[in-house]
């Protein structure tokens, strides 16, 4: 049964992680950290995390840019594998507790300016990937942060989508060699239990590209504000420290 639950959550973990570019470590870590030790939690939700990517960018592939997903992922990759090694010396709450300062701010201050925007320039997407590669290897989410810097470029759903994805996919890749090459293993149930993780992430992200779809492109850039505030507020009033 415990594998049926992780397969529902990873279809909503899915949808929202798809509808919003991020999403899907936040809503899944805390929950199974519940029952999982840190390390194989940030391995099976980073499995998890990975193929939601590559979903993204079949669904949405008309949307890929490579000039800026390589911008962004060439820091993140080398960032993604500092935090990954980080992950058994450092305490995250503190850290989850300031990420989550800045996204409140950052939504705020754009409700007052909203036509306020960072640089569209290299070192803006290459500080993106950096900084989102780096939460996501010591913690599990950095989703959140790459969208702060996505959304300074204001890209159509499609690009933006498809452009968190690939970014994803490659920090996803270091990370998860990085995890596995430190040791860290599944237990043979939960490596099982992949085989219903694989079609439920599909799901969720198919479900959200219907939704997508519905959603007209000037509206588009509220809905992730909206989703940044709420995981702010959680990783600033719940700041769960998992080491």
């Amino acid at each position: 049964m415990d594998i049926i639950y992780i397969g529902l959550l990873t279809i909503l973990a899915g949808s929202v992680g798809t509808l919003s570019g991020f999403g899907t470590s936040t809503i899944m870590v805390p929950v199974l950290l519940l029952f999982l030790p840190l390390p194989q939690t940030l391995l099976l939700v980073g499995i998890i995390h990975w193929f939601g990517d590559i979903w993204k960018l079949l669904l949405f592939r008309e949307g890929i840019r490579w000039k800026l997903i390589l911008t962004f992922g060439i820091p993140g990759i080398i960032a993604a594998y500092i935090g990954a090694r980080m992950i058994f010396s450092v305490s995250n709450a503190l850290l989850s507790q300031i990420l989550g300062v800045f996204l409140i701010v950052y939504v705020i201050f754009l409700f007052f300016r909203p036509s306020f925007k960072l640089p569209q320039s290299h070192l803006t997407a290459m500080l993106g990937g950096a900084l989102s590669g780096f939460f996501a290897g010591i913690f599990g989410m950095g989703g959140a942060i790459r969208s702060v810097f996505l959304t300074v470029f204001d890209l159509p759903k499609a690009v933006y989508i498809a452009t968190a994805g690939a970014i994803a996919f490659t920090i996803d890749s270091a990370r998860l060699t990085t995890y596995i090459a430190s040791g860290v293993r599944l237990d043979d149930v939960l490596l099982w239990g992949i085989l219903l993780f694989m079609p439920a992430s599909f799901l969720g992200a198919y479900l959200a590209k219907l939704i997508v779809d519905k959603i007209p492109q000037e509206q588009f850039r509220l809905v992730v504000a909206a989703f940044l505030f709420l995981v702010g507020t959680k990783l600033l009033l719940f700041p769960a420290d998992i080491l």
